[in-house]
């Protein structure tokens, strides 16, 4: 086993640990916070397979956060369990997700940006104006958290831990796509897909899977968010919603397993560590993520994640050039 791969290794286990202890010693608005930062690791998760290893462009992802979130909020008001709302907001979302899909089909690129955009405006619009269904602008509040095994979750602690569950589930199971032939046709429709589509990958049916194995992803993800935060209205479910997660992923690391989590912690923790640490600067961190952004993409396009492997390929690069010259110096010393 490589020394890499052991502190890889060692990373996540330290990590797992920290998640199962780190939240006994936290206040509740840091429990909150915490798991706040899951939800959006899942709703990333999705998102970083649909951009970083199918290739699609997609700023629509808030919509499917959304449609999740209202789904378990609306069933709930009608009597329905928490517990089945919750796959019935992935399987509408994974529908959903396969209906978007079709544009990627015909448009790639900065038009199906395009696209995606206009599809989250359309679910916005449906959110903010359709009072009858989603309650528009005034939302809808008192969506409860479920029991389990007779155990209540209503507490930040208990429902931190079902978060954490629920993500530990959704990462295990994108992790086994993502090393099943599955994975590789995605990351071969990425990386060519006109050498993907000459070895034999149905181009068609993985770009839509693309899109609705995210938008499930991101279903489940609305639906944990509903019950935290209590209350929905449409605002949360704007473009610029995401754009932010699109940005999360970006940072963290486009196509890098690892990437949600720490694209995540940028959006979401990082902002209130600012405000805490140092209020002078909380109401300029829109502008210094930005810059922080543009600067990110002219150093490290590759996200945060790609930090490691830019300095292995400095080394390389390095080792390679001494090579040329003493070879270079070797002959001229024989000639």
């Amino acid at each position: 086993m490589t020394s890499s791969r052991q502190i890889a290794i060692a990373s996540i286990v330290l990590s797992a640990i920290a998640l199962l202890v780190v939240p006994q010693f936290l206040k509740n608005y840091g429990v909150y916070l915490l798991t706040y930062w899951l939800v959006f690791v899942i709703a990333t998760m999705g998102l970083n397979l649909t951009v970083g290893y199918a290739g699609q462009k997609s700023l629509g992802h808030a919509a499917f956060f959304g449609i999740g979130a209202y789904t378990v909020a609306i069933l709930l008001k009608l009597g329905v369990s928490w517990w089945l709302g919750l796959p019935a907001a992935a399987g509408l979302c994974f529908v959903v997700g396969l209906a978007l899909g079709f544009p990627a089909l015909r448009v790639q690129t900065i038009y199906l940006a395009f696209a995606t955009l206009g599809f989250n405006t359309a679910i916005w619009l449906v959110m903010r104006n359709e009072e009858w269904l989603t309650g528009g602008t005034f939302g809808i509040n008192g969506i409860a958290r479920p029991g389990f095994l007779g155990l209540s979750l209503k507490d930040n602690v208990s429902y931190y831990y079902l978060v954490l569950g629920v993500a530990v589930v959704m990462t295990l199971l994108l992790l086994g796509l993502l090393r099943s032939p599955w994975g590789k046709a995605f990351t071969a429709l990425r990386d060519n897909p006109i050498r993907a589509e000459s070895l034999g990958v149905d181009i068609r049916n993985y770009t839509l899977l693309s899109f609705a194995i995210g938008a499930t992803y991101a279903g489940v993800a609305g639906a944990l968010y509903a019950s935290l935060v209590d209350f929905i209205e449409p605002g949360p479910f704007a473009v610029g919603a995401s754009i932010m997660m699109y940005l999360m992923v970006v940072v963290g690391g486009s196509g890098y397993f690892l990437g949600p989590l720490v694209g995540a912690a940028v959006g979401v923790v990082v902002p209130d560590w600012i405000r805490d640490a140092a209020p002078i600067l909380a109401n300029w961190y829109l502008p210094i993520f930005g810059t922080a952004v543009v600067l990110m993409m002219v150093w490290l396009p590759d996200g945060l994640l790609s930090l490691p492997d830019r300095i292995r390929e400095r080394r390389e690069s390095r080792k390679a050039s001494e090579l040329r010259s003493r070879a270079a110096a070797m002959q001229g010393a024989k000639s």
